[in-house]
């Protein structure tokens, strides 16, 4: 692994974090809080305004999501609603704003849950990625053991890299 190969954007990174969940607050969301923690090591920036938590559905997750794209940030990372329970809908929410989808997220994803966190239950993630303009955006599931995996496995080693390849 050539870390120093990656062409790099030089500056802080603008992150969004949302939570969607029916029952949390930002008291008891673990995994929103822990998102913030494990991705301020890469100079990456979560404003007090870029965090919020929203109800399982479509319209709120959509709205919040589509507020966010119109300002400055440079990625957004949703925690929750990645299952296939009949209140799981973020995939629904974020999936059509894609311009394109990042397969290879999602394929990883499921792949390092399954060997090294929750074995065959991987199975049940519906977890994506994708870009839209320059932006990215990555739908996390909401336990803190998927999204401590998501990040330091996948997102923190490349998120650099990847919006340096949107923005060029």
């Amino acid at each position: 692994m050539h870390q120093h190969d990656h062409a790099k954007i030089d500056r802080t990174i603008h992150c969004a974090v949302l939570t969607v969940s029916d029952t949390r607050d930002k008291e008891t969301d673990k995994g929103g809080q822990l998102v913030q923690t494990l991705i301020q090591d890469i100079n990456v920036e979560v404003a007090k305004s870029h965090y919020a938590i929203v109800k399982d559905e479509k319209e709120a997750i959509y709205s919040q999501i589509k507020q966010w794209l119109a300002t400055d940030i440079d990625v957004i990372i949703t925690t929750g609603g990645t299952g296939i329970a009949q209140r799981d809908v973020t995939i629904e929410a974020v999936k059509p704003i894609f311009d394109k989808e990042i397969e290879g997220f999602g394929e990883l994803f499921r792949y390092l849950s399954f060997t090294e966190d929750v074995g065959t239950k991987a199975l049940l993630s519906r977890a994506v990625a994708g870009t839209v303009e320059n932006k990215l955006i990555f739908t996390l599931p909401g336990s803190t053991g998927a999204v401590k995996l998501a990040i330091e496995k996948l997102i923190k080693p490349e998120l650099n890299h990847m919006l340096h390849e949107l923005n060029k």
